[in-house]
């Protein structure tokens, strides 16, 4: 497919798709596309920046238009996904379109959700806590329902998202078209493909598309201490949009409240903020009145701005997938961009996982003999050189040389309290006699 006249689409959709320049479609699109409007269940695999989300938004578009569709349902695993996916489709529809579409996601109100549900929109995109909240309170009716998109499978797995997704499939009916699609197809994503989907095709990226080129990588070996001394250098000397990396939603706090005290526009965005906030921090961000965005991994997936220059990993991910999809947050749509990772000597394990997913059969950057989680238990000294037990000290003097000559003063003069004529030895005479006598006497008065 060269390109999207081939596919005798929706005049509507024509007009929306030469609005927004789209002319070539992404390797992604040109396999995912035909397959998904020949009604055929897939697996698909592609990396952020891919074009995937409108591998799957263009034919379900194209389908609800034809009255092929009557109600779809799309599942991510965070509300900025949910978004990104709802603004995908807001921008593939014509002004006044007689398709709607409503996102489902936690950290709004739930009142206003209950009211945009009363017009009966045909594309459904939640989260799946929230759409379960709406499932049982009986407010969203999924009878209808004859097209599933599971988006970021991977992560949604990762969430424990598994027995939710379940909960959702027991309002759906069994006769339905599914698209599974995920960054990388693990073991557990095809055992749930054969659970979810019925003789899918499977549609992959080239290999080589898996580097994404246009991402220059830098690797910086640091201490914890030395890590925020050197964020505000490189801060200061780059410039453009810049996306933190951070590990725990009181570290984006913290790191932001740091760096806006040494003068930066730097704000935070993580899981406890409620959806109008991070909606709200969003909107400074992608409008330039921040420079600096810290997140948790929240926004590593679902966050759309074309401008961000840098991706700073100040903490690596927990899961090394994740960091492909951090680095993604830049050099999207083919401009190019920098990813800068905060390396220290406990994180090297996960580093050569990382790179085992960058580079497959590689050999790691990072010197082995500095990782110290990889050495085996009985290589480890589990006290450092310098502490001792107070008895260890004890012992160690008496085993010393200087000490195990007789002929030294030291030690001849040296008095032991065990010796036969201590007093210790006498007392302890005492008590035994003592001690004997009693048990004498008892057993006489028995």
């Amino acid at each position: 497919m060269q390109n999207f006249q081939e596919l005798n689409l929706h005049k509507d959709l024509n007009v929306s798709l030469a609005k927004i320049n789209f002319k070539k479609p992404t390797s992604v699109q040109a396999k995912a596309i035909p397959l998904i409007l020949n009604s055929r269940d897939v697996l698909g695999s592609a990396h952020t920046g891919t074009g995937k989300t409108a591998a799957f938004c263009i034919p379900l578009i194209e389908m609800v238009l034809n009255n092929k569709c009557k109600r779809a349902i799309i599942l991510a695993p965070t509300r900025e996904l949910a978004k990104q996916i709802e603004t995908v489709i807001q921008t593939l529809l014509v002004s006044k379109s007689k398709v709607k579409c409503l996102s489902l996601v936690g950290g709004e109100p739930m009142g206003k959700q209950l009211n945009r549900l009363r017009s009966n929109p045909q594309i459904i995109i939640g989260t799946p806590g929230r759409v379960n909240d709406h499932l049982n309170k009986k407010s969203l009716d999924l009878s209808k329902a004859n097209f599933l998109i599971l988006d970021e499978m991977d992560r949604m797995l990762d969430m424990g998202f598994s027995i939710q997704i379940d909960k959702i499939l027991k309002f759906i009916p069994k006769e339905k078209q599914t698209l599974m699609f995920s960054a990388t197809i693990s073991k557990s994503i095809e055992k749930l493909s054969s659970k979810y989907l019925n003789n899918p095709e499977r549609v992959t990226v080239e290999e080589g598309q898996n580097n994404i080129p246009k991402i220059e990588q830098k690797i910086i070996n640091l201490s914890n201490d030395e890590k925020f001394p050197y964020l505000v250098k490189h801060i200061q000397e780059k410039h453009g949009l810049m996306l933190v990396f951070v590990k725990t939603k009181r570290g984006a706090k913290k790191l932001a409240k740091q760096l806006y005290k040494e003068g930066f526009d730097a704000d935070s965005i993580h899981g406890d903020l409620r959806q109008n906030k991070r909606s709200a921090v969003i909107k400074k961000f992608r409008s330039n009145k921040i420079q600096i965005l810290v997140a948790t991994d929240v926004a590593a997936r679902g966050l759309d701005i074309p401008n961000i220059e840098h991706v700073i990993n100040y903490d690596l991910p927990q899961q090394a997938e994740d960091f492909i999809h951090r680095i993604g947050r830049t050099g999207r749509a083919g401009a190019k961009g920098q990813a800068w990772s905060y390396v220290t000597k406990s994180d090297n394990r996960k580093w050569k996982e990382i790179e085992k997913i960058l580079y497959p059969g590689k050999k790691t950057s990072l010197n082995e003999s500095q990782d110290r989680n990889d050495r085996s238990f009985k290589g480890k000294k589990r006290f450092g050189n310098n502490r001792k037990f107070k008895s260890r000290d004890r012992s160690d003097k008496f085993k010393n040389k200087n000490f195990k000559e007789k002929n030294q003063s030291s030690f001849k003069n040296k008095k032991s309290k065990f010796s036969k004529n201590s007093i210790f030895s006498k007392r302890k005479k005492e008590t035994i006699k003592r001690f004997n006598k009693r048990n004498k006497f008892k057993s006489k008065k028995r």
